[in-house]
């Protein structure tokens, strides 16, 4: 064990006498020490109750006959953060907390990790520290927010961000706006629907390293706390098993967390970590073979923003288990898992519980998968788009660009009523590299959905959209504009043309005339001169492949 470093050798006197300070005694310090990752937080709702999470999880560790020992790490909520100066540094908060990670579990003799993450940028995060460190690892989230109630139905987060346009747009009273911002999250947990937080945590049950549960099981229920403890004991066995996060993520668990991911129709931000997860573990994977993936498998869910089901609803189903069970022959079944047991194994005892919520493959949503890769003129490199959560009717669409430099400029000419039915609306820097950072814009298509106009116009942009947006969203676009991608070429009118099922983004431009545009173009300024994002901004690589740091 690598905490054997600080037993017996007279010269590791003064290492055991600091852990002695801590209060630890002879046959704790004899015992396996197990960090317990925590992202625990007084400002993200997701978060504030991960420090009864952590206790269950050392419970479970003590019950093992290990020795917890927890530290912390930083969180932001895409959701506080959005539309504002706060959403730059959401994304770029990943690579500090995988950084953090392993600073710490670098610098103090762990021999197993317990990661309790929950909301978006924290759970892509500790997978890549997980695979960086390769320590005995197992994950386990706090769980899902329950769904609120407004006038007799479910809601979630994005309801009221829709509910803003509506206001706008003059379909709900602003008195309305303040009850339902009052109960649409009534406590702690993850948001309810099926965002990138909620995505992330099910991949990582599909991936291996969360225990089966560790997707959907609510944030409220017992249920949750016995699911940590079981992680906590888990842990514990598979250090003496030997049983690593490289030996779990492999090509055949990735592939498998991009079926669920299909099956789902998850967040698109779910393409952008599962890239930077891959690449942590040294594996290649091309975004084009997702499209072969969307191909094979059909979706089977539709959970919030898509439809009318939320988290609670999928863990009544069956949760991610019975998910796989459903689409079991798209899968590597002999795959292990954290749990000490393969995946065929996990799925025997799988139960589907509901046909509604989880559709049978007869009765699926969509034939293909839930979210598709675009390539084309616009696109080069791709761009990616959630196809389960858009209108049928803007699957194939062409339209006129309007071209905006930044979401702000868009989000006012929306509420100007400038922006009308057929356009193609494009925001551009605001890549990882030219935003910098990345933001998410579900502040403008929830104003499209709110003004009633998400299946009659088109958004396309450089950024990320949030797992809360729907309609014809299309993000990640590469190269970036910041990159002379040729999104910084389109000029307004250009006529551009979408087809999802062919999987095509393209502007009837010549190559010759956007080369000509671009070699007119300025060479591009850094927005930010100062700070982590100046350095963020300098070694960040493209959407299309993760959106990860150079290794220059």
């Amino acid at each position: 064990m690598r905490s054997d470093i600080l037993r017996n050798d007279p010269e590791r006197a003064p290492h055991r006498s600091l852990m002695r300070a801590l209060g630890l005694n002879d046959r704790e310090l004899a015992q396996p020490l197990v960090g317990i990752v925590n992202s625990y937080s007084e400002i993200i709702p997701g978060h504030a109750h991960l420090r009864q999470i952590a206790d269950a999880v050392k419970a479970g560790v003590r019950m093992a006959g290990g020795t917890p020992l927890e530290f912390n790490t930083i969180g932001i909520c895409d959701g506080i953060a959005m539309g504002h100066q706060g959403m730059y540094f959401s994304l770029p908060s990943r690579e500090i907390i995988a950084d953090s990670i392993e600073l710490v579990a670098q610098g103090h003799p762990f021999d197993a990790l317990v990661f309790v993450p929950n909301c978006d940028k924290i759970v892509p995060g500790m997978l890549m520290a997980a695979l960086r460190l390769n320590l005995p690892s197992v994950f386990v989230s706090g769980g899902p927010m329950l769904a609120g109630h407004f006038q007799g139905e479910a809601v979630s987060l994005s309801n009221i961000f829709q509910a803003v346009g509506q206001v706008m747009g003059g379909s709900m009273t602003m008195e309305e706006l303040d009850e339902l911002e009052r109960v649409a999250c009534p406590g702690c947990g993850s948001c309810a629907g099926l965002y990138t937080a909620n995505t992330m945590n099910c991949l990582t049950e599909a991936l291996g390293l969360g225990l089966p549960g560790n997707g959907t099981v609510p944030a409220v229920y017992g249920a949750r706390l016995a699911l940590a403890k079981d992680a906590g004991g888990q842990v514990v066995e598979n250090l003496k098993n030997n049983l690593r996060p490289r030996d779990i993520i492999t090509d055949e668990s990735l592939c498998n967390a991009f079926v669920v991911d299909m099956a789902l129709g998850g967040s698109t931000n779910s393409v952008l970590h599962l890239l930077a997860v891959a690449h942590e573990a040294g594996i290649t994977f091309p975004l084009a073979s997702l499209n072969e993936i969307s191909a094979a498998v059909p979706q089977v869910c539709k959970i919030a923003p898509a439809g009318k089901h939320h988290i609670e609803d999928l863990f009544h189903a069956g949760g991610i288990q019975a998910v796989m069970k459903r689409v079991a022959s798209q899968l590597n079944l002999d795959v292990p898992t954290a749990n000490g047991r393969s995946l065929r194994d996990n799925l025997e005892v799988a139960r589907i519980r509901d046909d509604q919520v989880i559709r049978t493959l007869d009765n699926a949503y969509s034939a293909g998968g839930g979210l598709a890769i675009l390539f084309g003129s616009l696109a080069p490199d791709g761009a990616v788009v959630k196809k389960g959560a858009m209108d049928p009717r803007m699957l194939q669409h062409r339209g006129p660009a309007k071209p905006f430099d930044d979401e702000r400029a868009a989000i006012e000419a929306m509420a100007a009523g400038k922006i009308v039915a057929g356009d193609v609306v494009i925001i551009r820097y605001e890549g990882p590299r030219g935003g910098p950072g990345m933001r998410e814009m579900l502040t403008s298509t929830s104003i499209l959905s709110g003004l009633r106009l998400d299946d009659k116009v088109a958004l396309i942009t450089d950024g990320r959209f949030s797992g809360a947006s729907r309609g014809a969203a299309i993000g990640h676009v590469s190269p970036e504009a910041a990159l002379r991608g040729p999104i910084a070429a389109v000029q307004e009118g250009d006529i551009v043309s979408i087809d999802v099922p062919g999987r095509r983004l393209d502007v009837d431009v010549a190559e010759a005339e956007i080369q000509k545009r671009l070699a007119a173009l300025p060479e591009f300024e850094p927005r930010v001169k100062t700070g982590y994002l100046r350095r963020y901004a300098r070694y960040v690589t493209s959407a299309s492949t993760g959106a990860v740091f150079s290794e220059g």
